[in-house]
C-alpha cells in the first residue's frame, strides 16, 4: 500500500480522495451508491449499498462511512470483496467487548459507531482493496418514524464529494390509512437537481426517486466537484378525519395501534419556565434564550397560566404565583425576560422545588382548572454548583416533591450539562430530556421544542384491549396528548382464533370524558400486506420489538438493583433475537485474513463519552534551530501598577510526535490530569494540553491585547502541574491571583478573597467570578472567553485550567496556549475516531484521541473524558 486512502462516506455516501493529482483520483472508482428505503405503516427499513472498483495497479484502503438516525437500530452489515462475503454478527456487548479488548491489545481495532450531530450517528469500517478488485458494502437499519408537528420525516445525509455514475435514493411508502401529502426538501437543491426527483402518490402508496446524472451532480459544467452536500429529507402524513382516529394493523399475530384524536379544543396549560442564569449562560446563550422566550410568550395561549423561575445561586420569580396569559401579563413578562442577565453559580435543586411548590399552591388556591395540563420546563447549561449539588439527592428531592403530578421537561444547553442526570430526572417525572445544541439556531431549537408541547388536547389517556387476547403490550397509558403527535401501542395477539380485534380509548378532554371504540377484522388486516412485494418480513413484530426495546431502555435509566438486572436481560434477549445493535449488544465486523480482523460497532448513548486510545504531541525547545523550527512568541506579565503590560520574548521550537498509548482508566494519577482543557473555535472536540518544562518557571499562556486578556501560569516545585495563575483583564481592569491555597480578586481599589473551601462570587463590571462547593472557579463575561480553574486535591494539590468560547479571542492572540486558538485547523484522518492532524501556523502535527481525567466532568475528581492529547514540552 502506498499510503493513499480513499474514504467512502455514505450518509448517504461520500468520498474523500487523495489530495494529489486528479488522475490519481480515477484509480478508485465508486461507480454505484444506492439507498433503498421501505416504509410500511411508519416503520422504515433502509438498505445502503456502495460498490467500488480499484482501477490502480496497487492496493488502496477504502473507508465506508454512513450517517444514520440516532433513533435507528443497525440490523445488518456485510462487505463483499471479489465475491467473498464478510458479514457482521450481533453479539452480547460483554462477549463482543472481550473480542474487541483482545484485538486492542494487538493494535488491531477501532470503534465503528459514534454520535456525530443532532440527529445522526456515524458508522464506519475500512478495508484494503487489492488492485483491480471490487468491493460492495451494505448496511441495513430500521426505525419507527415519530410524528412531530403533524408530519413524519426521513432524513438522509448526502455528501459524495466525487461524482458517482449510479447514484440514487429510492423510497417506497405504504400507508393503508391513506397518504395525505408527501414533500421533499434538501439543503443543496438546484433547478437541475430538482429535475432528478420523481414523485408519485396515490391513495395508499408513495414513491420518491432521486437519481441525478453525473452532469446534474456537477458544480460547474467542466468541473469534477459534486453539488451533493447536505440533507435530503422526505416528509409525509397520513389521512385522518373525525371518524378515523385509529389505525390498527395486524400481521402474523402482532398488532400496532396508531391513535390521533379528532380535532379537539386545546386543554389549558400551566407552565413554569425554570431558566438558568448562572455565569456560564452569559453571552450568546442568554441572548438566544431571551429571544426564544419572547417568541414563546407571543405564541402562548390566552387560556394558559404561566410563571418564570430564574436562578443562579439565588432564586428569582417573575410573580409569586402563576398568572393567566392576558395581553397585559404577557407584555409584562416580556419586559422581565429582557432584563435577565447571567452571573453566579447554579442551584438546580432549589429552582425546581420552587417551581413544584408554585404549581401546588396555584392548584390548592383554585387558580388552575382541574382539566388542565401542568408542566415544568427546565433550561440549564451546566452542573449544579450551589445549594444541593449531589445529583442523586436532587433527583430524589424533585421526585418526592412532585409525586408524578407535573411533567418535567429538561433541556440541556450544550455539552457541559450532565445529560444522564437530566434524562433520569425528566423520565422519573413524566417528561423527557432534550439537548439544545450551541449553534446559530439555538433559539429556534428552543421554540421548536415548545411548539411540540404547546397544545395538549387530551389528558389521562389509556388504550385498552380485551383480556386474554393480547400480551407483551408496550406502554398503553399516557399523561397527555399534544396536537401534531401520535400515540403508538404494539403487542402480541395470543388468541389465534380471533376474528375481530377491538380496542377502547379512554381520555379526558377540556370539558368531558372521551370514550372511543375501534375494531378490525383480523383476516382482512392480515391480507393488507400480503401482496405488497417490497414489504419486509414480519415488520409489525419487528416494530413491536423495536418499541419494546426503546421503552425498556428508558426504564433502565432510573431502575435500581434487581429491576435493573431484569430489564437488562429482557432488553438483551430481544436485541439478540431480532438482531438489533442496541446499548446492550455490539456488532462484530470481520475482515479478510490479511487485514486487521476485529472491529466493533456499539450503539452510542446520549450523554455518554466514547473512549479511545491516545497519544501526545510534544513541543521541544532547542537553541536556535533553522529549517525545522516553528517560531512561537512567549510573553510574560510585568508587575506594573495596572498590570496590563506585555513584554515579548521570542523562542524557537520544533515539534515531535510520540507513539499512541492506551491510557488506563484506573487508578488515578496526577499525570492523568491535563494541565489545560481547550475547545478551539469552530470545533466541538476537546483538546487536553500538557505543558512541560522547568518547575517554578512562569509561562505566558495567553496574551490578547485586542480583547484585553492575559494569562500566566507557574508550576510547583519539582512538579509538571501548575500551582498558580495570574489572570488579567483590561476592560474592566481586573486582576486575579489564583493559587492552590487562595484566590485574590483586584478591581480598582477593591480587593476580595475567595476560598476554595466555600462558595462565593464577585461581579466586577462585565465579569462574573464565582467559586462553588466543588472547588470550581468560573470566570465569564458577555462576549468574553470563559475560563474555569479546578482545584485538584491529591497528595500535592494543583490546578487545572479550561478555556471555552475561544471564538471571542482576537486574531492578534499569542502565548503558549493562545497560539493553538490562532487559526489552528483540525483535520480528521482516515481513522477519525483515533487520529487527526493539527495544522498550527502552517505546520501539520499528528495527534491521537485518548482518555484523560477532568475534574469538571460531573464535578467529581477523576472523571474521564475523551479528548485529543497535545503535549507542549520545553527542553533547553
Amino acid at each position: 500500500m502506498d499510503g493513499q486512502v480513499l474514504t467512502v462516506f455514505l450518509a448517504i455516501s461520500s468520498i474523500i480522495l487523495p489530495s494529489n493529482s486528479f488522475a490519481k483520483k480515477r484509480d478508485i472508482d465508486i461507480y454505484s451508491v444506492h439507498v433503498d428505503c421501505q416504509v410500511s405503516a411508519r416503520f422504515a427499513h433502509t438498505v445502503i449499498t456502495s460498490r467500488m472498483v480499484n482501477r490502480a495497479n496497487e492496493s488502496r484502503e477504502a473507508l465506508f462511512e454512513v450517517e444514520l438516525p440516532k433513533t435507528a437500530f443497525i440490523t445488518n452489515y456485510s462487505m463483499t470483496i471479489d465475491g467473498v462475503v464478510y458479514p457482521g454478527t450481533i453479539k452480547e456487548k460483554k462477549e463482543a467487548q472481550q473480542q474487541y479488548d483482545k484485538a486492542v491489545s494487538q493494535g488491531q481495532s477501532a470503534s465503528l459507531v459514534k454520535a456525530t450531530g443532532r440527529k445522526m450517528e456515524n458508522f464506519e469500517v475500512s478495508v484494503n482493496i487489492a488492485a483491480a478488485s471490487k468491493v460492495e458494502f451494505e448496511l441495513i437499519y430500521e426505525e419507527l418514524l415519530t410524528r412531530r408537528l403533524r408530519k413524519y420525516e426521513l432524513l438522509f445525509k448526502v455528501k459524495p464529494i466525487q461524482l458517482v455514475k449510479h447514484f440514487q435514493i429510492e423510497v417506497h411508502i405504504f400507508e393503508p390509512q391513506g397518504i395525505n401529502f408527501v414533500d421533499t426538501q434538501s439543503t443543496f437543491m438546484t433547478n437541475e437537481l430538482f429535475e432528478a426527483i420523481t414523485k408519485s402518490v396515490n391513495e395508499t402508496k408513495a414513491h420518491v426517486l432521486f437519481k441525478p446524472t453525473i452532469d446534474q451532480q456537477r458544480k460547474s459544467p467542466d468541473g469534477e466537484e459534486s453539488l451533493l452536500d447536505g440533507d435530503f429529507s422526505i416528509s409525509y402524513d397520513v389521512k385522518r378525519n373525525d371518524t378515523s382516529t385509529s389505525d390498527l394493523q395486524i400481521v402474523n399475530g402482532y398488532f400496532v395501534h396508531y391513535f390521533v384524536p379528532p380535532n379537539l379544543p386545546k386543554l389549558p396549560k400551566n407552565v413554569v419556565f425554570v431558566i438558568d442564569k448562572s455565569g456560564s449562560m452569559s453571552g450568546r446563550k442568554m441572548e438566544q434564550t431571551r429571544e426564544a422566550l419572547i417568541k414563546i410568550l407571543s405564541d402562548i395561549n390566552p387560556d394558559d397560566h404561566f410563571n418564570f423561575v430564574i436562578f443562579n445561586s439565588e432564586i428569582y420569580t417573575w410573580k409569586e404565583s402563576l398568572f393567566p396569559a392576558t395581553e397585559e401579563n404577557v407584555n409584562d413578562a416580556k419586559g422581565y425576560v429582557q432584563e435577565i442577565d447571567a452571573r453566579g453559580a447554579t442551584d438546580i435543586n432549589e429552582a425546581l422545588l420552587t417551581a413544584v411548590k408554585m404549581l401546588t399552591n396555584a392548584n390548592e388556591d383554585g387558580k388552575l382548572s382541574e382539566r388542565s395540563v401542568s408542566m415544568i420546563i427546565l433550561l440549564t447549561d451546566g452542573q449544579p454548583t450551589s445549594g444541593v449539588t449531589k445529583l442523586m439527592t436532587i433527583q430524589q428531592n424533585i421526585q418526592r416533591a412532585n409525586e408524578e403530578r407535573y411533567s418535567l421537561y429538561c433541556l440541556g444547553f450544550g455539552f457541559d450539562v450532565d445529560y444522564k442526570f437530566l434524562e433520569k430526572m425528566a423520565l422519573e417525572n413524566g417528561g423527557l430530556a432534550r439537548r439544545i445544541y450551541e449553534d446559530s439556531d439555538s433559539a429556534l431549537q428552543l421554540q421548536g421544542f415548545y411548539q411540540e408541547v404547546a397544545n395538549p388536547t387530551l389528558m389521562k389517556i389509556r388504550l385498552q384491549y380485551p383480556e386474554n387476547t393480547v400480551s407483551e403490550l408496550t406502554k398503553n397509558n399516557f399523561g397527555q396528548f399534544f396536537d401534531g403527535s401520535e400515540i403508538v401501542v404494539a403487542g402480541h395477539i395470543i388468541n389465534d382464533k380471533l376474528d375481530i380485534f377491538t380496542a377502547e380509548i379512554k381520555a379526558q378532554t377540556h370539558a368531558s370524558d372521551l370514550v372511543l371504540q375501534v375494531e378490525a377484522n383480523v383476516t382482512k388486516k392480515e391480507d393488507t400486506f400480503k401482496h405488497e412485494q417490497y414489504i419486509f418480513g414480519n415488520f409489525i413484530e419487528r416494530l413491536w420489538a423495536y418499541k419494546t426495546i426503546f421503552q425498556l431502555l428508558q426504564k433502565l435509566v432510573s431502575a435500581k438493583g434487581e429491576e435493573t438486572t431484569s430489564l437488562q436481560n429482557q432488553t438483551l434477549q430481544l436485541s439478540l433475537k431480532y438482531g438489533f445493535v442496541t446499548p446492550l449488544t455490539s456488532m462484530v465486523v470481520t475482515k479478510p485474513d490479511d487485514q486487521e480482523k476485529i472491529l466493533l460497532a456499539n450503539k452510542p448513548v446520549e450523554g455518554e463519552k466514547e473512549n479511545f486510545p491516545g497519544s501526545a504531541l510534544i513541543l521541544h525547545r532547542h537553541a536556535k534551530q533553522k529549517s525545522s523550527s516553528q517560531k512561537i512568541k512567549l510573553s510574560r506579565l510585568v508587575d506594573t501598577p495596572n498590570r496590563i503590560l506585555s513584554i515579548t520574548q521570542e523562542q524557537n521550537y520544533v515539534y515531535k510526535t510520540i507513539s499512541p498509548t492506551i491510557i488506563s482508566p484506573t487508578p488515578t494519577y496526577d499525570s492523568d490530569y491535563p494541565n489545560f482543557i481547550l475547545q478551539l473555535p469552530n470545533h466541538n472536540e476537546l483538546f487536553c494540553v500538557d505543558v512541560k518544562g522547568e518547575s517554578q518557571a512562569s509561562v505566558n499562556l495567553v496574551s490578547d491585547p485586542d480583547t484585553g486578556i492575559w494569562v500566566n501560569g507557574k508550576r510547583g516545585k519539582e512538579s509538571e502541574n501548575f500551582e498558580s495563575y495570574e489572570i488579567a483583564y483590561m476592560n474592566p481592569e481586573v486582576n486575579l491571583s489564583v493559587a492552590t491555597n487562595s484566590i485574590m480578586v483586584h478591581y480598582q481599589t477593591f480587593s476580595h478573597n475567595l476560598s476554595w473551601s466555600k462558595t462565593g462570587s464577585v461581579s466586577p463590571e462585565g465579569l462574573n467570578i464565582s467559586i462553588d462547593e466543588k472547588s470550581y472557579l468560573t470566570i465569564t463575561g458577555d462576549k468574553k472567553v470563559a475560563i474555569t480553574v479546578s482545584l485538584i486535591k491529591s497528595a500535592k494539590c494543583f490546578l487545572q485550567l479550561s478555556i471555552i468560547d475561544g471564538h471571542h479571542f482576537s486574531d492578534n492572540l499569542k502565548g503558549l496556549i493562545g497560539q493553538l486558538f490562532s487559526g489552528t485547523q483540525f483535520e480528521l484522518s482516515q481513522y477519525p475516531d483515533l487520529s487527526a492532524v493539527l495544522n498550527v501556523q502552517g505546520q501539520k502535527l499528528s495527534v491521537n484521541r485518548g482518555l484523560r481525567r477532568n475534574y469538571n466532568q460531573a464535578l467529581i475528581p477523576g472523571a474521564q473524558i475523551s479528548c485529543w492529547s497535545v503535549s507542549l514540552q520545553e527542553k533547553q
